[in-house]
């Protein structure tokens, strides 16, 4: 990035003296850092200081790192690189499955961690970590599951909430039929975007003032749909 301390990085790992490591070496190359001793003040920290990237140690003292991960992956795609002593291939790749980014193996130097850093960041951009999108009159709460237009909550069944939320967290950016099929019915046959048509129409109708002229969920003709 062209100016690093536009970028917040959060460390999550409860051994100090790594911390401290990790600390000085962002610092020092223009980072602004944040620290948790553990998965729950951690998560907890996101909702304040909103990281463009996550430092996560897999041995935390109140839950599994990857615990940690799945969480986040709920509701965020924020970078995330796993701090793990574990060289072993299938580790890495059930990290990866559930969302890592890329992963360090303790011991490591200081070029590594910053060369790791600078190339997540290259390849994904400043993506913020945070659990709540605010647009206009919309507010959606990806950590309390909870949906808001004109401070009124609105009730969305299970369907239409993680339609929502899949949008949400690639706001902005154009998320194709197919792929939305895929991650909210899993395997149902991705040709079927009927389904996918009705459930936007019901959406509107929740989250919409005027839902013939959508101003949040848009619809990209033979592509897909957007949440701006």
């Amino acid at each position: 990035m062209d100016n690093n301390q536009e970028v917040r990085i959060l460390i999550i790992d409860d051994e100090a003296a790594i911390r401290n490591v990790l600390k000085m070496n962002l610092e020092s190359s223009g980072y602004k850092i944040s620290e948790a001793i553990d998965g729950q003040s951690g998560i907890a920290q996101i909702s304040s200081f909103h990281p463009h990237l996550i430092l996560l140690d897999l041995g935390l003292p109140d839950m599994n790192g990857v615990a940690v991960l799945k969480e986040l992956r709920k509701w965020s795609r924020v970078p995330i690189i796993i701090l793990t002593v574990s060289d072993d291939e299938q580790t890495k790749v059930r990290l990866l499955d559930a969302g890592a980014d890329d992963y360090l193996t303790k011991p490591f130097s200081a070029k590594e961690l910053l060369a790791r850093v600078r190339v997540t960041l290259r390849h994904l951009g400043l993506i913020e970590a945070t659990p709540v999108f605010k647009s206009d009159d919309l507010e959606v709460n990806l950590a309390q599951k909870k949906v808001f237009v004109s401070n009124e909550e609105v009730h969305l069944t299970a369907t239409e909430y993680e339609l929502l939320a899949v949008l949400v967290r690639d706001q902005g950016k154009v998320v194709p039929q197919k792929q939305l099929m895929k991650l909210v019915w899993g395997k149902l046959d991705e040709e079927q975007t009927h389904y996918l048509r009705i459930y936007v129409n019901q959406l509107r109708k929740k989250i919409e003032k005027t839902p013939s002229e959508p101003k949040h969920l848009i619809t990209e003709p033979g592509v897909g749909y957007r949440l701006v």
